[in-house]
């Protein structure tokens, strides 16, 4: 779920095409909006206006209205508010994915309760979550291109049981550091790695697009979904084995600080330059440690992070890219396998066996006995 970033990065990726032009020999993404709001009804109507990829086929106040309007029309992309009278938006999330899947972007206010149930949207299976405006904010920057992206979203069932942890006793860490870069779909990407890493797992950097109100939550989630302690980073705290840190976007950037002992610093973004946490930023950062790291890049709209994995796999890090049948939208991936950044396509649920393989300080054989 991208914040800060400029629509080109999307279209850098192949994944959409001119903001505002339709794409050629496509007919248009027939979107339904689902919120009780009108004023968020015509916001979004005006933040599409004039996008000749998206057509808004219709609008619904509510999940019953919703329900009788998609068997009517045949939607490729919904935009459903968290928050509805009658049955709200998770509640009608959760019976749309079971019944009829679809790629589904939710509407969410970016407040520490409106966090939560856009996490659990995502989990649930919406492919992307989108603020509300506040204030005299413009309304709903770059939402074509998010829903572009929705209607082209790989959909999956989500596994029942989580991925169990590899276990702790048989693994030591050899020194090298993980870097870990997601955008849409890193919700249940970020959460399916992390829980296959054990308790003594190697410390893994994690920067993920997301509004800054949503990552305090986010990182409480995937603590207590880990075995990895996982925190939003603070500038200066070491990097050891069993620590996960997410950067904290905003108006932050999260990187590594090389030295006697690699710690988080955190980075102050210009503003307009590009996304806001930054993979491109962080894997950079990591240049003079090259040797030392593990870059990985997950499911996600755009091409951040595939300019800095290049440098750092020619600098002589390990670097991989979640392949394409195993993403929600294989767009950051898929650039830094065209860029020649990632070595390997390595699919979600066998990506924690990699990064642990990588990562791991394999003793020596013993020295065979002398014949006698």
């Amino acid at each position: 779920m991208p914040t800060e970033g400029p629509g080109s990065a999307a279209i850098a990726a192949g994944m959409v095409g001119r903001p505002g032009a339709a794409l050629p020999g496509a007919r248009p993404i027939r979107l339904l909006t689902v919120d009780d709001s009108a004023t968020m009804r015509s916001l979004i109507r005006q933040a599409l206006t004039g996008d000749g990829r998206i057509e808004i086929v219709g609008e619904a106040e509510d999940a019953a209205q919703a329900r009788e309007l998609i068997k009517a029309l045949n939607p490729d992309v919904l935009t459903l508010d968290v928050e509805m009278p009658g049955m709200d938006g998770l509640s009608f999330l959760g019976h749309l994915m079971r019944l009829r899947p679809m790629p589904v972007v939710m509407i969410s206010a970016e407040t520490r309760r409106g966090a939560g149930a856009a996490l659990d949207a995502l989990a649930l299976g919406a492919v992307d979550c989108v603020g509300k405006p506040a204030g005299s904010e413009p309304g709903f920057i770059g939402l074509g291109d998010r829903i572009v992206a929705a209607a082209r979203a790989r959909l999956r069932r989500r596994p029942g049981n989580a991925q169990a942890p590899a276990p702790s006793a048989g693994y030591r860490w050899n020194g090298r550091y993980v870097l870990v870069g997601a955008s849409t779909g890193g919700v249940e990407a970020l959460e399916t790695l992390l829980a296959g890493l054990p308790e003594n797992g190697p410390p893994v950097l994690i920067c993920q697009h997301m509004p800054a109100a949503f990552l305090e939550r986010f990182a409480t989630r995937l603590n207590a979904r880990s075995r990895l302690r996982v925190k939003l980073a603070g500038d200066g705290m070491p990097l050891r084995p069993g620590h996960a840190f997410l950067a904290p976007g905003g108006r932050m950037h999260l990187t590594l600080a090389a030295g006697d002992r690699p710690e988080c610093r955190l980075r102050e973004a210009v503003p307009g330059k590009g996304y806001c946490p930054s993979v491109d930023v962080m894997f950079l950062s990591a240049l003079p440690v090259a040797e030392r790291s593990v870059a990985v890049i997950l499911t996600g709209m755009g091409c951040d992070g595939a300019e800095g994995m290049r440098r750092l796999r020619r600098a002589g890090a390990q670097c991989l890219a979640q392949d394409a049948e195993s993403s929600v939208i294989y767009g950051m991936p898929r650039a830094a396998r065209v860029n020649g950044g990632a070595q390997e396509a390595v699919a979600l649920g066998d990506m924690a066996a990699r990064i642990l393989a990588l990562t791991a300080d394999v003793p020596s054989p013993p020295e065979a006995s002398a014949p006698e």
